[in-house]
C-alpha cells in the first residue's frame, strides 16, 4: 500500500537534507568554515530523520524511489539556492582590439576595479583588462560590458583567494 504522507515526507526531508549538504559544501570550498560547521549538524540531524524514514519501511519500493527523488531535487534546489546567493567574486579578463578604447575609465567610474595591460594578439596589439567583481554583481558587469564593447574577448574565472590591492581594504572583515 502507498503512504502518501510518508513519500512526501521522505522526499521533502531529503530536499531540505541534500540542499543543506549542497550549500555546505560550496561553503567549504569558499572557505566559510563556520556556517558550513554549523549547516553540517543541521544537515547530519536532517539526514538522520530522512533515512529513520526508509529504513522503518525499507519493504515498500516507492519509499525508496521517494528517496532518491527528494535526493535529485536537492541537488537542483540546493545549486539553485547557492546561485541566488552568489557567494564570492569573479575575476573577468576583457580583451579589446583597440588600445585607444576608453573602457578601463568608464568601469572604473561605474565602481569596478579594473587593471589593464597592452597585450600581442593574433592580428596586432590587444587591450587586456582585468577586473575583480562579486559574483552577485557579474550579470550588471556583463550588461555594462556588452553595451560600451559588444566585440570584446570576455573570460571569468573564480580565484581561490586573492591579497593586497583596493579590493582587500573593501572586503577585510568580510571574508571568514
Amino acid at each position: 500500500m502507498i503512504n502518501l504522507s510518508l513519500i512526501g515526507s521522505i522526499i521533502g526531508i531529503n530536499v531540505v537534507y541534500v540542499s543543506i549538504f549542497s550549500l555546505r559544501l560550496i561553503l567549504m570550498i569558499k572557505g566559510r568554515r563556520g556556517i558550513a560547521s554549523l549547516l553540517a549538524m543541521l544537515e547530519v540531524f536532517v539526514y538522520l530523520l530522512g533515512l529513520n524514514l526508509v529504513l522503518q519501511n525499507v519493504d515498500n519500493p516507492f519509499n525508496m524511489a521517494a528517496y532518491c527523488l527528494g535526493f535529485g531535487l536537492g541537488v537542483y534546489i540546493g545549486s539553485r539556492i547557492e546561485e541566488y546567493l552568489a557567494l564570492g567574486y569573479l575575476v573577468v579578463q576583457v580583451i579589446v582590439n583597440s588600445l585607444e578604447t576608453d573602457l578601463a575609465m568608464k568601469l572604473r567610474e561605474k565602481g569596478y576595479g579594473v587593471t589593464s595591460w597592452e597585450a600581442d594578439g593574433k592580428d596586432g596589439k590587444r587591450l587586456v583588462l582585468q577586473v575583480l567583481v562579486k559574483r552577485k554583481n557579474e550579470r550588471r558587469l556583463m550588461e555594462t560590458l556588452n553595451k560600451l564593447s559588444p566585440q570584446a574577448f570576455i573570460i571569468s574565472h573564480e580565484p581561490k583567494n586573492f591579497k593586497g590591492g583596493f579590493w582587500v581594504r573593501l572586503t577585510e572583515g568580510r571574508r571568514q
